[in-house]
């Protein structure tokens, strides 16, 4: 049981940096300029983007020692358990993201804004959460914890990018809700924010 613990996780810590290549790459391939001009902005939306990535770099930063030793020491049947569900947030993590870049097509944009013929979009991941980039980056940032970070780096990079998604979902519902006003309510009524099947 321990040295297929010590096996996978070496197997998830290269899964993970090829997936972290595949998932920023997914924004750089599909990154295209907006077909119409911005119609309205919120720049205060920067600082969830700060905050994001603040949480992201914890988890880098803060890492486990011996590197990739257990999450939880003499556990290993758990930390068999964790890095497979790592892997697995890994894949959904990049399936989401691609999922959502291409859903919003040229209304993709890194802050907050509106373009000149925005539309609402409800449809694929956009049907299961409002804002499906953000879980894609929640659930890369908490696979990266599970392969490689302390659990109080991990607890703590959980809190700030949860902070900074506050900030940024309140700033693109508040300008999906002045544009769209009933129809954005009903969506955000039936549609949780970040979590499925959660309230939030």
């Amino acid at each position: 049981m321990q040295e297929i613990s010590q096996y996978l996780s070496i197997a998830a810590y290269f899964a993970l940096i090829i997936s972290w290549v595949v998932f920023l790459g997914v924004f750089v391939v599909n990154r295209r300029p907006a077909a119409a001009p911005d119609a309205k902005r919120m720049p205060q939306s920067f600082g969830g983007i700060a905050l994001q990535a603040v949480a992201v770099a914890v988890v880098w930063i803060f890492y486990r020692t011996p590197f990739l030793s257990p999450l939880f020491e003499g556990q290993f049947a758990l930390n068999i358990v964790l890095d497979s569900a790592a892997m697995l947030l890994m894949i959904g993590s990049i399936w989401f993201a691609r999922s959502a870049v291409k859903e919003l097509g040229k209304q993709f944009a890194l802050q907050a804004r509106l373009i000149e013929g925005h539309e609402l979009i409800t449809t694929g991941v956009y049907g299961i959460v409002r804002h499906p980039i953000y879980t894609a980056f929640f659930a890369m940032m908490l696979a990266t914890g599970l392969v490689m970070c302390h659990w109080i780096a991990l607890l703590a990079g959980a809190f700030i990018f949860l902070l900074g998604t506050r900030i940024r979902t309140a700033s693109e519902d508040r300008l999906l809700s002045d544009a769209f006003g009933a129809e954005f309510a009903a969506w955000k009524k039936k549609v949780p924010g970040l979590v499925p099947f959660a309230k939030w």
